[in-house]
């Protein structure tokens, strides 16, 4: 599998703190970036959103807007999850990143970072999906694994797919094993199954039942 770091890209210089607002609003309309890093003596000092720039003095500097400069950013050695996470609670579409000794090395894009995605075995691996809830004080990620594994499956990945103080939802991707007997086992251990499923017996039983019920009830 490609490493993150493949994504690192330079294709277009940071902007220099001392360049004109009018040369970076340009820039950004030529561009669809919602963020851009800026540096000062080859420092990184931030980073310059493109909707804020849009308000201001063409004539002057981006130092001399330097307050509004946003300060998120990755590291070299961040793993994939975590630079998303970065993306997602600065709502950018840009990256920039930084090896250890706070250097400036380039950025990632959005864009890169879900292909990347989309080559892990979560996505890529031919499998089923199954979303279960649980309270929250009680779900176990340990014990989701050894249900499945229980029951002959490989786990390709799981994340927590909405929480609050009560429930959690956990969405889960396997591969191989009996998934009629996978849903059974997590009922038994009550995990509701927000998902539906065709194998799954429970449910398909449950029709029968209405369905005869219904055709007793109309005699």
């Amino acid at each position: 599998m490609t490493d993150i770091k493949d994504y690192i890209t330079n294709d277009y210089k940071a902007i220099d703190a001392q360049e004109t607002i009018g040369s970076v609003q340009d820039f950004f309309g030529d561009l669809s970036f919602s963020h851009f890093p800026v540096i000062e003596d080859e420092i990184f000092v931030g980073s310059i959103a493109a909707e804020d720039i849009e308000t201001f003095d063409s004539d002057k500097k981006i130092n001399d807007y330097k307050y509004v400069l946003e300060h998120f950013f990755a590291r070299t050695d961040m793993i994939w999850l975590d630079v998303l996470e970065v993306f997602a609670k600065n709502h950018t579409n840009l990256v920039p990143i930084l090896d250890e000794n706070n250097k400036y090395v380039g950025y990632y894009e959005i864009e890169d970072i879900i292909k990347f995605f989309h080559e892990t075995p979560f996505l890529k691996e031919p499998g089923v999906i199954i979303i279960v809830n649980k309270s929250t004080v009680d779900y176990s990620i340990s014990q989701i694994a050894q249900i499945v594994e229980s029951n002959n499956g490989k786990l390709l990945g799981l994340f927590i797919s909405n929480s609050n103080a009560d429930t959690t939802e956990i969405t889960i991707k396997i591969s191989a094993g009996s998934l009629n007997e996978t849903i059974q086992t997590f009922r038994r251990y009550n995990y509701e199954i927000i998902s539906e499923h065709n194998e799954d017996n429970y449910i398909k039983t449950l029709k029968d039942r209405s369905d005869y019920l219904d055709k007793y009830l109309n005699m």
